[in-house]
């Protein structure tokens, strides 16, 4: 039973950063708003950190675009997985799903995005924080199972 519970739960996370992207880029389409190098800087970051050697110049920069976006599916994948089995046993109300979804991704994200540097939400304007919720309580509400 909890074995079914965390694969459907990554797989409701793969559905729900599916869900967020596809929200992000139309809000980029929609504003014109340019796309954010944040998920790359933390690749980057990461790698650093890491001393993972991402390779010279145009290699490594490759290396940082597609990474950034895995990471982010990782995220979500891994937190639909611990979602699945927390509400294994019991019905969790959609909205109190949404958020706790939604929100706990996004705490991780920015908070991992803070920790490493690579930004601090201090510094945001509020259309900043729009633009990074609506699609955290996207993914929240897609991937509650």
């Amino acid at each position: 039973m909890r074995t079914a519970a965390v694969v459907d739960g990554a797989i409701a996370g793969a559905v729900g950063s599916a869900v967020l992207n596809a929200v992000s880029y139309l809000d980029m389409a929609l504003r014109a708003r340019p796309a954010s190098s944040t998920p790359e800087s933390v690749a980057g970051r990461l790698a650093d950190v890491t001393h993972v050697d991402l390779g010279p110049g145009d290699e490594a920069e490759n290396r940082r675009s597609g990474l950034g976006p895995l990471l982010g599916y990782a995220t979500g994948i891994a937190a639909g997985a611990a979602f699945g089995l927390l509400a294994a046993r019991r019905r969790i109300p959609l909205p109190l799903a949404t958020v706790l979804l939604g929100g706990g991704v996004m705490a991780t994200s920015d908070g991992s995005m803070t920790v490493l540097g690579v930004t601090d939400p201090r510094t945001w304007r509020r259309s900043d924080w729009v633009s990074d919720l609506i699609p955290h309580l996207a993914y929240g509400l897609s991937a509650r199972g």
